[in-house]
């Protein structure tokens, strides 16, 4: 590795380590765990996917889609079903991409990555509105213009440094800067210990300390099916996005089956489950992190603030750590896509909205399921308007359908609309050179259609079949002569 990328990739890791410590901390407490799990959740999973995941730069933790997922469960058995949990999760997510399905990414349109981008960019600004709380209580007063000062200062540091040097991630020289501001000055702000203290020792092996029957299967396999479900989503529409920045190419079925390894190590070790992390992510790509490394030294030092520094680090003023997340929900917002709202089809627009929305209000897989299911209407309902007809009568009599367009489940309607066997001659010739099948209801229209013309003592002749049809009506049965 190059000193250049070698030095890039150690500072994208040092200012990545500082933006996952109040994340994790943050989603550890609203899933009622100790905020050690979230950091031991971190340390564990942004490592092993760094080293051996198939997307470098791409930065994993305790997520908060994850966190929200499991909060029922904790509070109604307990820590130890959650570590169960992130286990069987984790081993769902392996063989997910052991079997390769990480290509099924693909499958999801354009339109809905946007939105749920945008929509994670929403989330990511209004968590750091909690940190303007002091309790149930918004800060007012002179804390208020304090901590809105201090975010400010950073986010301008973070806009304006880049203009002066790149030699260091802005985000860094925010953090750092307006940290020792606040220390030197001895400004009354919060800090990352007011948070939570984060010192602690080494994460220890221990299977879970539950019962291993069927009944706690049952209990623990539905969350951890949306837990995986959530998980995988979330990692590889993050993967997508590292993919666009980066301008090169990931491997999704790698990444998989490395986060379920590492899911599986964490819960294993105490710690919670986690994914990747698109806030995180953009703040490394950021900042110059491309390599593995990047991700690796933002993991280790994780481990090292618990072990080592914990003194240091929660003296960082919450206000730095909420300006750069700040910057970086702007960042990850897709504005294009504002740009681009009285250009593109209204279908496609609102899919964007409605997977903005739904990722604020309900959570990410139900918003990714919710676009898809939009989108592939509206795909079936465009397919099914372009089928078309032509027809003329030939000099012998006999009437030729040409067929254009794709026959599936909802284009069966309009393709027998097309016929008119009452008022056809005797003989009818359906010529399909450029009609494709798709579906068993695109046999059975065919075979209805026949039958149509059977009843009202006429032959219809199908022609220009591609081998793939003959293949569907040979085995349902239909003749095709």
């Amino acid at each position: 590795m190059k000193p250049i990328r070698l030095r890039a990739d150690v500072l994208a890791g040092l200012t990545t380590s500082f933006a996952l410590l109040p994340e994790c901390i943050a989603f550890a407490l609203v899933a009622h765990l100790n905020p050690l799990m979230g950091l031991y959740g971190a340390f564990i999973i942004c490592t092993l996917t760094a080293l051996f995941g198939g997307r470098p730069g791409m930065v994993s933790g305790a997520a908060g889609s994850m966190a929200v997922v499991i909060v029922a469960l904790v509070v109604q058995h307990g820590v130890q079903y959650l570590l169960a949990t992130v286990l069987l999760g984790g081993l769902i997510m392996m063989v997910f991409g052991l079997l390769r399905l990480g290509k099924l990414v693909r499958m999801v349109p354009h339109p809905v990555m946007l939105g749920f981008v945008n929509g994670l960019a929403i989330i990511i600004a209004l968590a750091q509105l909690e940190h303007f709380k002091n309790g149930e209580d918004w800060l007012s007063g002179t804390p208020l213009y304090l901590m809105t000062g201090l975010v400010l200062l950073t986010m301008a540091i973070v806009y304006i440094l880049p203009r002066l040097t790149r030699a260091v991630p802005p985000a860094l020289v925010a953090i750092l800067g307006v940290g020792l501001l606040v220390y030197l000055c001895g400004l009354p702000t919060r800090t990352l210990g007011d948070m939570a203290h984060i010192a602690g020792g080494l994460p220890t092996f221990a299977l879970p300390d539950i019962p291993w029957t069927w009944e706690t299967l049952g209990i623990i396999a539905p969350y951890a099916i949306l837990m995986a479900l959530v998980g995988l989503l979330e990692t590889l529409l993050t993967l997508n996005l590292t993919d666009e920045i980066t301008e090169t190419r990931g491997y999704p079925d790698r990444e998989c089956v490395a986060l379920g390894a590492a899911n599986m190590v964490s819960g294993a070790f105490g710690g919670m489950g986690g994914c990747a992390m698109i806030g995180q992510t953009v703040i490394n790509l950021s900042s110059g992190g491309r390599g593995r490394l990047s991700g690796v030294v933002a993991g280790v030092l994780i481990l090292l603030f618990i072990l080592f520094l914990s003194p240091l680090i929660e003296r960082i003023p919450l206000a730095a750590l909420v300006g750069v997340m700040f910057v970086v929900s702007q960042q990850t917002f897709a504005w294009a896509s504002l740009r681009v709202l009285n250009k593109v089809p209204f279908n496609d627009v609102l899919v964007i909205i409605a997977v903005t929305t739904i990722t604020v209000f309900t959570d990410l897989a139900t918003a990714v399921l919710c676009g898809i299911i939009i989108a592939a209407l509206n795909f079936a309902w465009q397919q099914a308007r372009e089928l078309y007809a032509d027809e003329h009568l030939e000099a012998d009599g006999s009437k030729l359908y040409r067929l254009h367009g794709t026959l599936f489940f909802a284009s069966t309607t309009p393709f027998l609309n097309q016929f008119d066997p009452a008022n056809d001659p005797a003989r009818v010739t359906l010529d399909c050179r450029h009609l494709s099948f798709v579906d068993y209801s695109a046999i059975a229209a065919l075979k209805t259609l026949r039958e149509r013309y059977e009843k009202a003592g006429k032959h219809l002749q199908v022609f220009h079949l591609s081998e793939r049809c003959k293949k569907l009506l040979k085995r349902a049965g239909v003749a095709h002569d």
